[in-house]
């Protein structure tokens, strides 16, 4: 019998990382698609290691560029018959961010990171999900997303070109968007075998000196948030129980918390039109 497959972008740290390491521990065969292939050096080592599992496998992925994406789709088409789970798990959200950063490819980052990257790769991707006997699709929201009941994607100018840029506003825009993304996938494939589900992920520790110019001020107030935060290891059995158990197999197009419990969404986040509307403009920038 063939392993079963599970490919998770942003896999070199944090959640990703403790993800593949229990997965792996399930008997899975585990690619781990990262943007810095030493950094995925590193991580594929300690992932081996903890899982004492060999069935791990780095490849490389720019989520930001639809090339790059296009490169790792066609390697994972090529080398193998079938995906049996995909974990959206890249974004990028640096606190420090002041200005627009844009892509190679001419497209607000995060935007382009968190949101099309996913998308477009799920696209490429789907045909291989289908030959799963029970293929799963999953991506990642926030539960940041619950302190701004107003916010939504804005249509006319989802990469603020024409009005002020903010890392926090970028971000969670990017975060609503792959949660309706989810919805919208979760009605496309019924009556599949493929389930789509969204995981809101909560504060979960982070190394604040990837963050070195963080004024002190803002330095003292994450430390103080990250005393109450979720490790990594243990989000990722969240990650781990969606891609890989049997109680949620028939489970689609839900929003699941960290105690693997379904949630009830924003009703901006669940109105049909609405979510038609972000993903008629999401299939503009799809190439």
């Amino acid at each position: 019998m063939q392993d079963k497959v599970c490919l998770i972008t942003g896999a070199n740290s944090g959640i990703g990382k403790a993800a593949a390491i229990q997965i792996a521990e399930k008997g899975y065969h585990v690619i781990i698609a990262c943007r810095s292939l030493s950094k995925g050096q590193v991580a594929l080592k300690e992932i081996k290691d903890k899982s004492k599992s060999d069935a791990i496998e780095l490849m490389h992925v720019d989520m930001s560029l639809q090339s790059s994406i296009k490169d790792l789709a066609t390697r994972i088409k090529d080398n193998y018959q079938k995906l049996d789970v995909l974990i959206n798990n890249a974004a990028i959200f640096d606190i420090t961010q002041k200005n627009i950063i844009y892509t190679q490819e001419n497209i607000e980052s995060i935007w382009a990171t968190n949101h099309l990257g996913p998308v477009l790769l799920t696209q490429l991707l789907l045909d291989k999900i289908k030959q799963s006997q029970q293929g799963r699709i999953i991506n990642i929201g926030s539960k940041g997303l619950t302190a701004m009941p107003f916010l939504k994607v804005n249509l006319e100018d989802p990469e603020f070109k024409d009005r002020k840029f903010s890392v926090i506003q970028a971000y969670y825009q990017s975060k609503m968007a792959q949660l309706m993304f989810t919805y919208w996938l979760g009605n496309k494939l019924k009556g599949t075998k493929i389930t789509a589900n969204c995981i809101r992920v909560p504060s979960v520790s982070v190394d604040l000196n990837k963050y070195p110019n963080l004024p002190k001020i803002t330095k003292f107030l994450y430390s103080m948030k990250m005393k109450f935060a979720l490790s990594p290891e243990e989000m990722a059995k969240t990650y781990q129980f969606l891609a890989t158990s049997d109680e949620i197999s028939c489970n689609t197009g839900k929003y699941f918390d960290e105690k693997n419990s379904p949630i009830r969404p924003s009703k901006y986040s669940v109105d049909s039109n609405n979510i038609n509307n972000v993903m008629d403009l999401t299939m503009v920038y799809i190439k």
